[in-house]
Formats: C-alpha cells, sequence, structure tokens
C-alpha cells in the first residue's frame, strides 16, 4: 500500500533487509498491529506489501496468534474489495504476512478534505458492504473497521484492510472448501475494536457479529457525507456513552441535497439494537444499490423503489386482462403508426439484428437512455434466462439467471421472474426478484407472481 501522508516514525526494517525472498524498499505505515513495508518478490519479480510485526509483540503469544487469524481470514477470501493476500511466513522471529500492494490511500486521508458527495458516498458503501458481505458468507466479523482499514486505490476501487481482531464465527451451515474456520473465543469482557467506531454491543463488551460491522459501516457512511464523526466526545469514556445512549445528529446542517432514502439507510445502520439494523450486508449493499440511479432527493429511491406486481391472489384472468390490454394498445399503436407514416414524409424505420440465434424472445428492454439491452429468451431448446447486449456487439452476455425471464427493468436493478412457468402472452408466473443490472445473487420479494413494473 501507499499510504499519502503517514507519519510512521523511525523505520525497523532497513531496505534491502531480505525476508525470505522478500527484499524490503521502503516503509509504508505503521499501527498497532504492525508495521508495513513495500517490497519486492524476487522469484516473480513483483511489488508486494509485507506487514511484519513489532518485535516486542511477535514475542506476545496471544498477538501472534492474532496475526495468524488475520492472514487466515483474509487469505480464505476472494473478493475485488478485501485485500489479497499471498503469502504468509517467519523470518529470524520475524512474523510477516504478503499482500497485493495498492496504489492511492486510505479513507481516512480522502476525509482530511471534508465531506464527500452523497452519490460517491453510496458508490463506496456499496463496496464496502459487499466485501463484508463476502466475508461474513465465510462466517468473518471484521470488528474494527473504520476508515484508517479501508483503502480507495487511485481507480476508485475500496478495499477492506487488516483483519487483525477479526472474530471467526461458525456459520449455521459449514463448507467443504475449507474457507470456514474456527478460532479459540475471545475472552469474556475484553473491548476490541477502535472507539469511535464501535457499535453498543461491543461497548458494553458483549458478542459481536456482523450486524456490529454494519454499525460502523454506518457510522462511515455517516463521516462521509457530513464530514463529522457521529458520536466524536472528547473523552472516550464520552463517546462510548454517546453510542449507548444519544441519537446520531441530523445527517445535513450544511443544507447540502440528500437523498432521504440514504439518511433513513444510514439510520438503519446505526440502532442501537441489533434487530434493528440491516440483518446482513447484502441487504445493505442491495438497498445502497437502489440508490445509483436516483437524480433528486425523493424519498422513493431510484425510479421509484417501489414495484407494482399482479400476484397468483389476483387472479389468473386479472393478469389474462392486462396482458390483452397491453397487446391492443399496442395493436392500436401500431395501427396509428402505420396510418401516419402513409400521410407523412418521415422516413421509414431501419433496423438493426441484435439476437443469431434461434428460439424464442419473451421481453426486452432498454435500461435507462440505453444503449444497453436486457431481454429474456430461450435458445436452442435451452432454458429461458436472462441476457443482456449492446446495439453495436452481435455478443449477448447471459447474466447466470436460467430459468428466469424479464419484467422490468430500472437505472440500477432488474425486477425478474424467478422459477417462471406459464407462460401467457409474455407474463410468467414465478417469484419475483430484484437482481442488480450487473447480474448477481436475485433478492426475492413475492412469490406466485404474474406481471411486474417500476412504479414511476
Amino acid at each position: 500500500m501507499i499510504v499519502e501522508g503517514y507519519n510512521c516514525g523511525p523505520m525497523r526494517l532497513a531496505s534491502r533487509t531480505e525476508l525470505g525472498p522478500y527484499e524490503i524498499q521502503s516503509l509504508l505505515g505503521a499501527g498497532g498491529m504492525g508495521e508495513v513495508y513495500r517490497a519486492k518478490d524476487t522469484r516473480l519479480g513483483r511489488d508486494v506489501a509485507i506487514k511484519v510485526l513489532p518485535e516486542k509483540l511477535a514475542r506476545d503469544a496471544e498477538r501472534l496468534r492474532r496475526f495468524e487469524i488475520e492472514a487466515r481470514a483474509i487469505a480464505a477470501l476472494n473478493h475485488p474489495n478485501i485485500l489479497s493476500i499471498h503469502d504468509i511466513g517467519t523470518h529470524e522471529g520475524v512474523a510477516y504476512l504478503i499482500s497485493e500492494c495498492l496504489e492511492g490511500q486510505s479513507l481516512r486521508m480522502e476525509l482530511s478534505g471534508g465531506a464527500f458527495p452523497w452519490r460517491r458516498v453510496v458508490d463506496y458503501g456499496i463496496q464496502i458492504a459487499q466485501g463484508l458481505a463476502a466475508a461474513h458468507d465465510k462466517g468473518i466479523v471484521h470488528r474494527d473497521l473504520k476508515p484508517e482499514n479501508v483503502f480507495v486505490t487511485r481507480d476508485g476501487r475500496v478495499k477492506i484492510l487488516d483483519f487483525g481482531v477479526a472474530k471467526l464465527v461458525q456459520p449455521e451451515s459449514s463448507v467443504e472448501d475449507g474457507a470456514t474456520m474456527d478460532a479459540g473465543p475471545t475472552s469474556s469482557g475484553v473491548v476490541l475494536g477502535t472507539v469511535g467506531y464501535m457499535s453498543p454491543e461491543q461497548v458494553k463488551a458483549e458478542p459481536a457479529d456482523a450486524r456490529s460491522d454494519i454499525f460502523a459501516l454506518g457510522m462511515i457512511l455517516y463521516e462521509m457525507l457530513s464530514g463529522q464523526r457521529a458520536f466524536k466526545r472528547e473523552t472516550s469514556a464520552e463517546t462510548m456513552t454517546a453510542i449507548l445512549k444519544e441519537d446520531v445528529p441530523e445527517l445535513s446542517p450544511t443544507g447540502k441535497p440528500v437523498p432521504a432514502a440514504l439518511e433513513r439507510i444510514i439510520r438503519r445502520c446505526l440502532e442501537k439494537k441489533p434487530l434493528q439494523r440491516f440483518q446482513s450486508a447484502r441487504d445493505l449493499a442491495f438497498n445502497l444499490e437502489g440508490l445509483s440511479g436516483t437524480s433528486s432527493t425523493s424519498t422513493s429511491g431510484a425510479y421509484g423503489v417501489a414495484l407494482e406486481y399482479a400476484t397468483k391472489k389476483n387472479s389468473r384472468k386479472q393478469a389474462m386482462t392486462l396482458a390483452a390490454g397491453l397487446l391492443l394498445l399496442a395493436f392500436i399503436g401500431a395501427g396509428s403508426w402505420l396510418l401516419g407514416a402513409r400521410s407523412s414524409s418521415v422516413a421509414p424505420l431501419a433496423y438493426h439484428q441484435l439476437t443469431f440465434d434461434r428460439g424464442l424472445v419473451y421481453a426486452a428492454r432498454f435500461a435507462g437512455e440505453g444503449p444497453a439491452i436486457y431481454y429474456s429468451a430461450s435458445w436452442n431448446g435451452e432454458p429461458v434466462q436472462l441476457y443482456s447486449t449492446q446495439p453495436d456487439t452481435p455478443e449477448s452476455r447471459p447474466l447466470n439467471l436460467v430459468n428466469s425471464t424479464l419484467f422490468a427493468v430500472s437505472p440500477s436493478q432488474l425486477a425478474i421472474s424467478i422459477g417462471c412457468k406459464d407462460r401467457y402472452i409474455g407474463l410468467c408466473q414465478g417469484t419475483l426478484g430484484l437482481v442488480p443490472l450487473a447480474g448477481g445473487t436475485p433478492r426475492e420479494v413475492a412469490n406466485d407472481v404474474l406481471a411486474a413494473d417500476w412504479s414511476l
């Protein structure tokens, strides 16, 4: 990592010192859990970052155990928003961790310039939440999430750093790939984390889970948006008391426009009781993604987050009536166009072929203003699934959502039918799901849905 403006003090390892196959070049940063150096991997000829424990801590069995936990925790994760770990080792009593070498600065350094535009807050928030979701899926809770442990690369990629005080919890169902790990329980009554970003349960030295990370992310979102720490007080004791008992101040004292939906999201992250927060980082990321296309401070979120849909309870007859009405409108529109075309000098429409397989297309929609097009189709007898394409390319990209058809498209999400069956003139009965435009795991909304569209 290249950390700008970090006053690290004297360097413990001199330049050109060798740790195994790694040659130290310069000191990048230092913190409570170790020092970070830029180094050269002499085997592969690449730049890496080396984190080493301070000598006095390397002799501390508990600190060494936590260092090893950090290495195992991060190495088990493979996600673009989490620092990648390449290696771990010891050399002449020095324990070290090898990671990718990043160029950019910490979120703390970026915050030194003041509050961010809300769209950047949403962008960073989505990336952090997605990284946390990947860690939580493996049973890893960070427990020390703060701007110092978030890195922003020069191309805008956000990376979560330092799982040094991570608590590994056993997920509900174990996995076979060895990515789920156990660790000894933290001593009862020991508070781990950073005071200004602790959740209420951490302040009280109670068990922390994924929702504690969500609270910390809420603090970071608040700080990015307002330029101020949510519960900053004169002393640590006063800060912890504020976290436990006080409401977070208003988000926009400067009068800058802030989407009401974003403020609600942040306040939900900062609920005192874990049960009242988002219950998963993936749900938080999903809600933030819904704001990525918002153009005003309306409370409805992107494109009117609400969906209107017809379900089986509304009867199949109602859905068929809707389909027939839409078809009738299409015929009327086509007839009007043909009559108008005969009596005007408008140039005839030009057609451009977008698909080249044989099959049936069930629905197609432009994404916002275009040019991306999303559609569902069954090609060459294969199961129906979702695709995206661009007018200037002959290739369609499958979204890996098999047995799904498209209902509607907003600027940031797709409304789809999952496990659809019994199609009627483009209608399909299945589970209504929402999924980001880039694809991913759908979020299920309602069962037995026959039709859906965005409420403008």
